[in-house]
């Protein structure tokens, strides 16, 4: 690797890379390489403050349930707890970034003052939302919701939590959360 990583809108997004001394992870530090297991069924490649995941698709995408094919990026929404293929291998993403795709892309998860709170924010943190960007409260008014700073390793876990709970219950709609 001959770069940190990349910071993308205030720190938004987080393209990892080597590493660096500002707080960013390494691709290898992220993706536990070199791991004395085989290697990882997809490589996790950036994520967002709000908890969003770039991996690309190793070579079997189905086996964990992934769509798209092998060396496709495929995106883990926050607002839909769901993986979607961008349709696009790792030198085509980054292009589409530097292009300045993630402007529409994330166009309905931003809110007013997001560039504020994302400057400030720490490269081990990201954004937590409540209501959770899932909900129907967070889609009609993002605005209004109540954000705080977690640790991304603490984020990540609530989702993946989530979207197991969602993935296993036949009705999500009665699904209820108690927030403590």
């Amino acid at each position: 690797m001959h770069t940190g990583g990349l910071l993308v809108n205030n720190g938004w997004l987080r393209v990892l890379g080597g590493g660096g001394e500002r707080g960013l992870p390494s691709l290898a530090e992220v993706n536990v390489l070199p791991g004395d297991e085989q290697a990882p069924a997809a490589l996790v490649v950036g994520y967002d403050v709000l908890g969003g995941r770039f991996e690309v698709n190793g070579p079997d995408p189905a086996t964990i349930g992934r769509p798209g094919e092998p060396g496709e990026v495929c995106y883990f929404g926050p607002d839909t707890l769901e993986w979607e293929s961008l349709s696009a291998g790792h030198g085509a993403w980054l292009s589409w970034i530097a292009e300045g795709g993630t402007s529409q892309f994330y166009e309905s998860l931003r809110w007013p003052g997001w560039q504020e709170e994302t400057r400030g924010l720490p490269l081990s943190h990201g954004i937590t939302v409540y209501p959770f960007l899932w909900s129907r409260e967070a889609h009609q008014n993002l605005a209004g919701t109540t954000r705080r700073p977690v640790p991304m390793a603490e984020l990540f876990s609530l989702q993946d939590d989530f979207a197991a709970r969602f993935a296993a219950e036949p009705d999500a709609t009665a699904l209820h959360v108690r927030v403590v």
